[in-house]
C-alpha cells in the first residue's frame, strides 16, 4: 500500500524546536514533489548540530533501503522522491546515502530528489566496498586507493553533483593503511569533491591515526537503546577529538518501535533474520524474548511522555550529546513524521538518568549483524 500523496502546504516547518512544531509535523499532511522554498537559517539554532566543522539537521534520514526494503518490497520510485522532498519540508537537511545502497540506485534516487534544493543539504555517500562495475555484486572490502577515486566519481556522476558534504570510509580495509585512505581523500578534498570526511565501524586505534593523518568530522556507527557497545570505545574517542557521532538503525531495524514480537518472522534475506539477537527458541524464549525488556521500557516511558516508542528511543539518543545525530532510515511518510516527532520528548537530568539506569540493568542477548558483517565491525587497519 502506498502513502497518500497529497501537497505539504506553502511553508516549511523546522525541525526539533518545541513541542508544538514537532507535534504538528507528526500531524501534517502527505507529500509533495514540487520544489520547496528555502528555509531561513539561523546560527546554530536547536534543530542544527555540528560534526566537527560540518553544520546539519539534528535528525537525518538515512536512504539505504529506498530501492529495496529489508522485507524485499520495491519501493515505488517517486514515492522514495516525495518522502525524501517531504523530509526536506519539515526541516531535515542531512541525508546519508553509498554506493553499496541499491547498489548505485539509492544515490540516483537521493539526488533526484534533492536537486531543487541542493544547495541548503547536507549528503553523504561511502566508498569502501569492491563491487563488480557492470552487475553492482559484492565482491570484498577494499579501500584500494584506484577504488576509492572510482567510487567517488561514480557516486558523484548518479547523485548528479560535484561534491559531497561528508565522505565515510564505509568499512576499513585491513590491507590497506588508513594513513593511504587520508592520502586519497585528501586529494579529493582538494579538488572539492568532498568537504569533510569520515569513518564508519573503525577500530579506535584506526580512528585516532585517521583522525592524526586528515582530521575527521563524523565516525558512523550503529547505535541505540538496543546496542551501546561504541560508548565504551569510539564515543570517548570522538568527544576528546572534537569530531560527531553518527548513529545507525537507531531504532535497531525497527526492533524499538514495537513493530517486532515474538511472532513475527522475517524473509530469509531479510537482515534482520541473519542476527541472532532476533533469535528465539520456539518455546517464547532466546534472544529475543529477554530483549523485548528493551522495547517494554521505550513503551513504559511512550506511555509517561505520551509518545511513541520510537520517538523515546530517538530522544534518548539525542539526550546523549549535541554531537550525535541520529540518522533513522523509512520507506513510509508516517514513520517519517514520527521520528521526526522525537524533537517533542524531552527529558529533565533525573528522568535520563532513570533511563539509562533502567537500560543499564538490562542484558541485552546475540550479535547485531552475521558474522561476516561483524568481521568488518570495529575493524584496525594495517600499520603503514
Amino acid at each position: 500500500m502506498t502513502d497518500d500523496i497529497t501537497p505539504t502546504g506553502p511553508s516549511r516547518r523546522g525541525l526539533l524546536t518545541g513541542a508544538a512544531v514537532a507535534t504538528a509535523a507528526v500531524a501534517a499532511g502527505g507529500l509533495s514533489l514540487a520544489p520547496t522554498r528555502a528555509r531561513a537559517q539561523s546560527s546554530l539554532p536547536a534543530d542544527r548540530r555540528m560534526l566537527g566543522g560540518l553544520e546539519v539537521s539534528a535528525l537525518g534520514l538515512g536512504v539505504q533501503n529506498q530501492h529495496r526494503t529489508f522485507t524485499t518490497l520495491v519501493p515505488d520510485r517517486n514515492d522514495m522522491i516525495a518522502l525524501i522532498r517531504t523530509a526536506y519540508d519539515e526541516g531535515v537537511t542531512f541525508f546519508d546515502c553509498a554506493e553499496v545502497y541499491g547498489p548505485y540506485l539509492c544515490e540516483e534516487i537521493l539526488g533526484e530528489a534533492v536537486a531543487p534544493f541542493r544547495d541548503e543539504v547536507q549528503i553523504t555517500t561511502k566508498f569502501g566496498f569492491d563491487l563488480d562495475p557492470d552487475t553492482g555484486a559484492f565482491v570484498g572490502v577494499t579501500s584500494r586507493p584506484e577504488r576509492i577515486r572510482a567510487a567517488v566519481e561514480g557516486s558523484l556522476q548518479r547523485l548528479g553533483m560535484d561534491h559531497v558534504e561528508l565522505l565515510y570510509q564505509h568499512r576499513v580495509d585491513p590491507e590497506v593503511p588508513i594513513e593511504e585512505v587520508a592520502g586519497v581523500v585528501q586529494d579529493l578534498m582538494d579538488e572539492g569533491k568532498a568537504l569533510h570526511w569520515g569513518l564508519s565501524e573503525c577500530g579506535p586505534q584506526t580512528l585516532r591515526r585517521a583522525h592524526a593523518a586528515l582530521p575527521l568530522a563524523a565516525v558512523q556507527s550503529e547505535y541505540s537503546m538496543l546496542y551501546r557497545g561504541r560508548e565504551a570505545d569510539i564515543l570517548p574517542i570522538t568527544r576528546e577529538l572534537g569530531m560527531g557521532f553518527v548513529p545507525f538503525a537507531p531504532l535497531a531495524y525497527g526492533f524499538l518501535t514495537g513493530a517486532i514480537d515474538m511472532a513475527t518472522t522475517f524473509a530469509p534475506s531479510d537482515f534482520r533474520a541473519l542476527t541472532s539477537r532476533m533469535d528465539t527458541d520456539g518455546e517464547g524464549g532466546g534472544p529475543r524474548a529477554a530483549n523485548m525488556a528493551v522495547v517494554d521500557l521505550a513503551r513504559e516511558w511512550a506511555g509517561r511522555k505520551e509518545a511513541e516508542p520510537e520517538q523515546v528511543a530517538l530522544a534518548w539518543l539525542m539526550a546523549q550529546g549535541d554531537d550525535v545525530v541520529p540518522i533513522p532510515g523509512t520507506t513510509n511518510v508516517t514513520h517519517l513524521r514520527d521520528n521526526i516527532g522525537a524533537a517533542a520528548v524531552t527529558f529533565t537530568g533525573d528522568e535520563l538518568a532513570e533511563l539509562t539506569a533502567a537500560l543499564d540493568a538490562i542484558e541485552v542477548q546475540g550479535e547485531r549483524a552475521p558474522a561476516a558483517v561483524q568481521a568488518w565491525n570495529g575493524a584496525e587497519a594495517p600499520e603503514a
